[in-house]
């Protein structure tokens, strides 16, 4: 039981697709954590109900106060998403996020940067690990043994420490995590559109 009283508390900003997956994963481990949206958490309920007991809904602000924040939200949302909440002050968020969105799937203008550059200056203060974005949804939420190994998931971040983490619980998902560095590189790696890796679904075997 140490081991879960020194975990670290888990925010999930963002109940589209991937948030939802992000939640999944973590409750088929029995992983605690709060989950959010713009419409309050009152229209979470039926949700986090069929997700199991380890999800509860929160606010926006309740979410982004974890210790570690999944920030899964539509590329032209983010800014207001974000707004107004308080400094991460070294907290860890992972960035999930992909510059491009239905209906239309047209890429956003970065200006030459990696999507995660662009998505730093919208919470100040936080670790950014990129991860949990290249998967398609119904796979990041599926049995991560595959044929016989374990689904790949990439991430990448400019903090050892901050990476080391997400490293973790990767694995604690029962996913083999692969670092790609740090986010000028990894991120570009993994970001879609333009990255080689986005939607490839990896299996590593031991």
């Amino acid at each position: 039981m140490h081991e879960d009283r020194a975990m670290s508390t888990i925010g999930i900003l963002g109940a589209g697709n991937i948030g939802q997956a992000v939640a999944r994963a973590l409750a088929k481990k029995g992983i605690r954590a709060t989950i959010a949206n713009s419409r309050g958490p009152e229209s979470l309920k039926e949700l986090v109900k069929d997700i199991g007991p380890s999800i509860m809904a929160g606010t926006r602000e309740e979410a982004a106060a974890k210790d570690v924040v999944f920030v899964a939200i539509n590329w032209s949302k983010l800014p207001s998403a974000l707004a107004g909440l308080p400094n991460f002050n070294g907290r860890i968020v992972i960035d999930a996020n992909n510059p491009i969105e239905a209906p239309l799937f047209k890429p956003a203008e970065l200006h030459g940067r990696a999507s995660s550059e662009v998505f730093a200056d919208l919470v100040p203060g936080a670790r950014i690990v990129k991860a949990f974005n290249h998967l398609q949804p119904h796979l990041l939420a599926g049995d991560p043994s595959a044929e016989g190994g374990r689904r790949v998931l990439f991430y990448s971040g400019d903090d050892p420490q901050a990476k080391a983490e997400v490293g973790g619980l990767i694995e604690r998902l029962g996913f083999f995590g692969i670092d790609l560095g740090t986010l000028a590189v990894g991120g570009r790696l993994v970001q879609f559109p333009g990255g080689p890796l986005p939607a490839i679904n990896l299996v590593r075997f031991e």
